[in-house]
């Protein structure tokens, strides 16, 4: 079967379909953005990553990694129309199915497409905010129902957002709920038991979504003093959760490290520190089931993790497994949970064992592996 896959570069991207290498089937990658690089983690795939551009210019990767600005203004004159360049490549190709991952950045584009070819598949993804918070993120409502109603195939990282897929019209066939990364791969060796673990593993993105500053807020109450035999770490965080950090008096005697988006931290790394961690936190006012907070949870750190549209509780049983933060906005909440695990080693103990246990049952790369290839086997 020809699968030809919609979708920006992303490590959650890459690791998905590296679960159909040797599968037997051929794919292909349309590379939304048109980012002009291939992808060696893929090689084995197709991969269309360059015919966006009118002119690839000498200095355009500088440009837009110093002047973002100056780059977009240039690149809307420098991109063909990605309808008719993707519509290029459909012609050409013949997929037996299409697969899109993201609504807005890999439906969206193509959806005028796909509506004047209506016999061929379309598989589409739903990943973090699409579906809970797709008018904020600058979809129509009408938009996102007529792509809806065009996709054949759904897959969601949460049951959440199947249930909302049903609200908006869908009634198409349901793959499954899947991590959006296909499955993760935690290694024993680098479990570290409750008793030797002395990090705190914060997510310090912080946007019109992410609230990672409001974690580091909340460890400026009195928390520090608890927290003075302890390492914290900061990743994927913004630059102004960096400079509150960095330039914040209340931070000057304590062991934190600050990694921002842009300094990217490795999987293996991230993964190593998550089973090095007593607690993980992460912060949003709208996601999906987040795979980082799988990830830490199978390695073994307790989770205090945001529910936006009562998602996380899908993994995390309140007071039992986790904590859930109700109002991410509210500093005192998340610090009174910090405090509730510092003060709760039966609680943390506890959840270490069921976790786990848990993410391994369900979330394991290599099982999740012949789940995806079946779905692909019964859209074929």
């Amino acid at each position: 079967m020809k699968i030809l896959m919609v979708s920006m570069p992303s490590l959650h991207f890459f690791r998905w379909t590296s679960q159909l290498q040797d599968s037997g089937h051929e794919v292909y990658w349309f590379d939304i953005t048109g980012a002009g690089a291939k992808a060696d983690r893929i090689n084995w795939v197709h991969q269309i990553v360059d015919c966006r551009l009118k002119y690839d210019y000498p200095g355009r990767y500088l440009l837009k990694s110093k002047m973002p600005t100056m780059y977009n203004r240039l690149q809307q004159f420098n991109e063909k129309d990605v309808a008719i360049e993707f519509e290029k490549q459909l012609l050409a190709i013949q997929p037996d199915v299409v697969h899109s991952f993201a609504m807005q950045l890999s439906c969206m584009p193509i959806l005028s497409v796909m509506q004047g070819y209506p016999r061929l598949k379309w598989i589409y993804s739903s990943w973090g905010s699409d579906m809970f918070y797709f008018e904020a993120l600058g979809m129509k409502e009408f938009q996102f129902k007529e792509v809806l109603k065009r996709v054949n195939y759904l897959i969601t990282d949460c049951y959440r957002d199947f249930e909302i897929a049903k609200k908006n019209e869908y009634s198409n066939e349901f793959l499954g709920v899947f991590p959006g990364n296909g499955g993760i791969v935690c290694r024993e060796s680098d479990i570290l038991p409750v008793s030797q673990r002395k990090l705190i593993l914060i997510k310090g993105y912080n946007d019109s979504i992410g609230k990672g500053m409001n974690i580091v807020k909340a460890l400026t109450t009195d928390i520090l003093i608890i927290l003075k035999d302890f390492k914290i770490v900061v990743f994927g965080s913004s630059e102004e959760v960096q400079d509150y950090v960095y330039r914040n008096e209340k931070f000057k005697n304590v062991d934190i490290k600050v990694y921002l988006k842009t300094n990217f931290i490795d999987n293996n790394s991230l993964m190593k520190l998550m089973g090095e961690s007593l607690i993980y936190i992460g912060n949003s006012i709208s996601d999906g089931l987040p795979n980082a907070l799988i990830e830490a949870m199978g390695m073994g750190a307790f989770p205090i993790q945001s529910n936006p549209g009562n998602v996380t509780e899908e993994l995390i049983n309140d007071k039992y497994n986790g904590l859930l933060i109700q109002d991410p906005l509210d500093i005192t909440e998340i610090s009174n949970h910090i405090k509730d695990v510092l003060f709760d080693t039966d609680l943390v103990e506890k959840a270490f064992h069921y976790n786990t246990r848990l993410i391994k049952e369900n979330y394991d790369r290599k099982k999740i592996k012949n789940d995806i290839i079946k779905c692909y086997e019964s859209v074929f």
